[in-house]
């Protein structure tokens, strides 16, 4: 795919984080992610494409019912990207986080990834 960073920052989210499949996960990351990307977490930092598919399993396995939804456009600055975000359960129902991934693009990939969270809403 290999795109803008506003086009990398929907993938990003819709492609990877809210793709069950495994293999076709694996696939997105190898085209849209450098193979050293580095990916900032508010708990975390994982390192190289291996590091970001383990952890975006793992993520994906402890809520399988949630989604991901932008809040918002994705936008981006140069090579920057931005994209808001929703991940909670798929019918809307509470809890909810809302959060943000930034990134920095070059050629066409990720290069790294930070994920802040700015809200957490539970019932």
């Amino acid at each position: 795919m290999n795109g803008s960073p506003a086009a990398l920052m929907r993938v990003n989210l819709l492609e990877v984080f809210n793709e069950p499949d495994p293999d076709r996960r694996a696939a997105v990351i190898a085209e849209n992610y450098a193979e050293d990307v580095v990916w900032h977490e508010p708990d975390r930092v994982n390192h190289g494409r291996t590091g970001f598919v383990r952890r975006a399993t793992e993520l994906l396995a402890e809520n399988p019912d949630w989604v991901f939804r932008p809040a918002g456009p994705a936008s981006e600055l140069d090579d920057i990207g931005h994209l808001g975000f929703q991940w909670g359960p798929s019918d809307g129902r509470l809890p909810m986080i809302s959060g943000m991934d930034i990134a920095r693009t070059s050629d066409g990939v990720i290069i790294e990834l930070y994920t802040i969270i700015t809200e957490i809403r539970s019932e």
